[in-house]
C-alpha cells in the first residue's frame, strides 16, 4: 500500500506542469540568465596596460634615471608571463594633446623644468600614473640627499639597492580555491531551488486536509492510515525535488562550468539534506497557517525570496553584511546555511563550517517535521 501510494503521488507531481516549471525550469532559466550577466565580470577585472604618451624632448632624454625607470615598467618580457604597467607612445606635445582629447591615452608626461602630468579626467589609471611619478620623484630626491651627504654610498651599492625592490611579504593561499564572489549567486540559487520544495510539501499537506481540498476529504473518509499516506506523499515529493536539484546541479557544473569542488559525496549529502529541509519547511508552513492555499503559497514565496536575498542571491555582499553585523541571522536562515554548505566545500580546506551548516539544517528538519506531525495528528473535522 505504501509503495502504491508513493508511485501515485510521483505521477501526480510530475503531471503538475505549473509546479514542474517553478521547481525545475525556472531555476535553470535563472541560472542561464545569471551566467549571461556574470560571464564577463572576471575578464573585465583583469588588468590591462595603461596607455600613456611621453613628449620626447631634450629634457626627457637627459633624465637617464627616468628613462631607465619608464623602460623597466613598459618593456618587460611578456613571454615570461609578465605584463607591463604602461604602454608608452613617444610623441610631440601637440600629438600627445590630440591623443588625450580623443581618449586614446589616459595621460601624457611632459618634461618642462621638471616632470608634468596631463590628464583629461580622474580615474584609476590616472591615479596609477600619478603614483608612479610621485614614487619616482620621492626616490630621486632621497637618493640625491644621501649622495650629497655621503658620496661613498654610490660605490657601496646604493643604486643597486634602490633599483632592486625587495618584497618581504609572502603570499599564502587561505584555502584550496581562489575566492570567487560570482559562485555565491549560483549557490544561493541552489538554496532557492531547495526551498522551492516547500511548494511540494504544501501540496502534500493540502492533499490530506479535508478543509483544503476534495482529495483531503476523501482521504479522511478512507480506511487508510492518514500518517502512512502522508509519509508516502512526502517521500514522493522529496524524490522529485531531489531529482530536480541534481538536474540543476549537473547543468551548473557541466554546462555553465560553476565550480563545486571535488567532494562529490558531501555535495550529494548537502543536496539531500537541503531538499528535505525545503520540503519539510513547506509542510510546516502549511500546517500552522490556517488560511487558503493561495495565501500559503504567497507566504512561502515571500519568505523564500527574503531568505535567498539575505543569502546573497540578489546582492552578493549581503551575505558578508549579515555575517559581520548580525551573524545569528545567518544561522537561522536555511537558505544561507544551504549556500554556505556549498561554499564551504568549494573554498575551505577543512570541514568544520560544512558540518556545522549540515547539523543546523538537520535541526530545522527535526523542528519542521515535529511541528507538522503535532499539528496534523490533532486535526479533527465535525463533518465531511
Amino acid at each position: 500500500m505504501f509503495f502504491r501510494n508513493y508511485i501515485y503521488r510521483l505521477k501526480c507531481i510530475v503531471r503538475d506542469r505549473q509546479m514542474m516549471f517553478w521547481t525545475l525550469l525556472f531555476p535553470i532559466l535563472l541560472a542561464t540568465l545569471f551566467n549571461l550577466a556574470f560571464s564577463n565580470i572576471s575578464s573585465a577585472e583583469n588588468f590591462s596596460e595603461i596607455k600613456i604618451a611621453i613628449v620626447n624632448n631634450d629634457e626627457y632624454y637627459k633624465n637617464n634615471n627616468f628613462v631607465n625607470a619608464i623602460n623597466t615598467v613598459s618593456q618587460s618580457d611578456k613571454g615570461a608571463g609578465k605584463s607591463n604597467l604602461f604602454n608608452v607612445k613617444y610623441t610631440t606635445k601637440e600629438e600627445a594633446g590630440r591623443l588625450l582629447k580623443d581618449n586614446k591615452i589616459d595621460g601624457y608626461i611632459y618634461f618642462d623644468n621638471g616632470i608634468k602630468l596631463f590628464v583629461k579626467e580622474s580615474g584609476l589609471n590616472q591615479s596609477i600614473i600619478k603614483s608612479f611619478l610621485d614614487d619616482f620623484k620621492e626616490t630621486s630626491s632621497t637618493m640625491s640627499t644621501i649622495i650629497s651627504k655621503n658620496p661613498a654610498s654610490v660605490n657601496n651599492g646604493l643604486l643597486q639597492s634602490v633599483s632592486n625592490r625587495s618584497d618581504y611579504l609572502k603570499e599564502v593561499a587561505a584555502s584550496k580555491s581562489v575566492p570567487d564572489n560570482i559562485v555565491t549567486y549560483f549557490y544561493a540559487l541552489i538554496a532557492m531551488t531547495c526551498l522551492y520544495g516547500s511548494f511540494l510539501g504544501l501540496k502534500e499537506v493540502a492533499a490530506i486536509q479535508a478543509n483544503q481540498s476534495p482529495q483531503g476529504a476523501r482521504v479522511n473518509m478512507a480506511p487508510t492510515h492518514k500518517l502512512k499516506l502522508f509519509m508516502a506523499s512526502i517521500f514522493a515529493a522529496t524524490t522529485i525535488q531531489l531529482l530536480e536539484v541534481f538536474i540543476l546541479l549537473l547543468y551548473l557544473a557541466f554546462v555553465l562550468k560553476v565550480s563545486f569542488g571535488s567532494n562529490i559525496n558531501y555535495i550529494v549529502l548537502t543536496c539531500v539534506v537541503s531538499t528535505i529541509t525545503g520540503v519539510t519547511f513547506g509542510t510546516f508552513m502549511a500546517s500552522i497557517i490556517k488560511k487558503g492555499e493561495g495565501v500559503k503559497i504567497g507566504i512561502l514565496i515571500s519568505s523564500s525570496m527574503i531568505m535567498c536575498f539575505l543569502a546573497g542571491m540578489m546582492y552578493d555582499k549581503m551575505k558578508y553584511i549579515i555575517s559581520a553585523n548580525i551573524p545569528l541571522l545567518g544561522y537561522i536562515n536555511p537558505a544561507n546555511l544551504i549556500s554556505d554548505s556549498f561554499y564551504s566545500l568549494y573554498y575551505y580546506s577543512t570541514y568544520t563550517q560544512f558540518f556545522t551548516d549540515i547539523a543546523l539544517l538537520c535541526v530545522f528538519i527535526i523542528f519542521f517535521s515535529t511541528v507538522t506531525y503535532l499539528v496534523l495528528r490533532r486535526q479533527k473535522y465535525a463533518s465531511l
